[in-house]
């Protein structure tokens, strides 16, 4: 198959693909829907399902975090530097944002590799 073939192809399966918006827009339209519904049948009703589905979105919410407490896995076993050195020479700001590198202390006996 030719290369402008594929890329048209390609181009087709990217248009017929539903949108995430027009998905989130129906949600929202049918959950509205239903609290509407519930506040006209009771308003009572409707204050308790809403609380309810803020319960039940908190608890998901939670329940996906992460536990901080968990045991952190072993340091790798290609890891040169977490075997010899815990103190840092110096820190570099990386090329990249966010980016920093750190340069551990020289150890005494430290093959030196270079």
């Amino acid at each position: 198959m030719g290369r402008r073939k594929q890329e048209a192809q390609e181009g087709q399966e990217a248009e017929n693909e539903p949108s995430r918006a027009a998905g989130v827009l129906v949600a929202v339209t049918l959950a509205g829907a239903v609290v509407g519904a519930a506040f006209a049948v009771d308003e009572a009703a409707g204050v308790l399902l809403v609380t309810v589905a803020g319960g039940v979105a908190l608890h998901r919410s939670a329940s996906r975090m992460s536990d901080s407490s968990a045991t952190p896995p072993p340091p790798l076993s290609g890891d040169v530097f977490a075997a010899h050195s815990d103190e840092i020479e110096r820190i570099q700001q990386g090329p990249g944002e966010g980016m920093t590198i750190l340069y551990p202390r020289r150890v005494e006996g430290e093959v030196n590799d270079r």
